[in-house]
């Protein structure tokens, strides 16, 4: 597997997929640009006059609900809609989902009325559309009661889709394969918009193939391996302004070889976890 998602990294530059994303208003230049910087091609329309037609055009749809307003969410299911018509990968940011009514109504609707390939969020946002209990701070990761590993499976099974969990360690799963990621650095969680980012980098690499699970975990992986890589490129009395410019940095430099050389995924099969799939 590991080979094969080396591959896209090329793909990606080769096709520069269109990625439409209607997406957080804090974080979209920072969205913009890493998707740039993986090889893509980002557009960023969401009014409810056009998102269908741009969805419509595009390799990818990636719906983040981090500045949810009632326009935005019309034009979020119109472009779903259009996305899911069209046979595109929809890409799904819960942001905060759980911390206000509004938020949780409109991402419950939005995984009924709209067929997504990928969930990627925090261990908060994840166990809240497994169904489990969970306390939020915000739009950031607070307790809940199972592990990663649990609402990531459940979340894929649930939705029928690929689960991305982020966090000390990410987990990705289909429902019967499990990766676990263990690349990644503390400066990440300190920078605004790396979850997004990570979802927008996604996005890139389910643009140049059919492998949802593979896109995934590229996507994921790539954001873990830059943060560890940023860090250590820091000099004495440089801080975060400076760590998240040498993050882009990464990101643009990476290639499929860096990134096999460097990625930390461990591979679990359905038979290697009895007592986590029969629940």
């Amino acid at each position: 597997m590991l080979a094969k998602i080396g591959q896209l990294f090329e793909r990606v530059r080769s096709k520069q997929p269109l990625i439409h994303q209607i997406t957080n208003q804090v974080t979209i230049n920072d969205c913009a640009n890493v998707t740039l910087a993986i090889g893509g091609s980002p557009v960023m329309a969401s009014s409810p006059l056009e998102a269908a037609s741009m969805a419509k055009m595009a390799n990818t749809l990636v719906i983040n609900i981090g500045t949810l307003e009632s326009d935005t969410f019309k034009a979020m299911k119109l472009a779903g809609k259009a996305a899911n018509e069209t046979g595109i990968p929809v890409l799904l940011d819960p942001v905060g989902v759980g911390s206000t009514d509004f938020r949780s109504e409109c991402a419950f609707e939005l995984l009924e009325k709209v067929k997504v390939s990928v969930i990627s969020g925090n261990v908060s946002e994840m166990n809240c559309l497994a169904g489990g209990i969970w306390s939020t701070k915000g739009v950031d990761a607070g307790k809940v009661d199972q592990t990663p590993e649990h609402i990531a499976v459940k979340v894929a099974r649930k939705y029928r889709c690929i689960a991305a969990v982020t966090g000390k360690e990410d987990v990705v799963s289909d429902g019967k394969t499990m990766m676990i990621i263990q690349n990644g650095h503390p400066l990440l969680s300190s920078v605004s918009g790396t979850g997004c980012m990570t979802t927008a980098l996604i996005g890139c690499f389910a643009g140049a193939t059919n492998q949802m699970l593979h896109a995934a975990v590229a996507g994921v992986s790539v954001m873990g391996l830059a943060g560890e890589e940023a860090a250590s490129l820091l000099n004495e009395r440089e801080g975060l302004g400076t760590y998240k410019v040498k993050l882009f940095d990464s990101i643009s430099l990476m290639s499929g070889h860096h990134w096999q050389k460097g990625a930390k995924v461990i591979e679990k099969e359905q038979n290697e976890l009895p007592a986590l799939f029969s629940n």
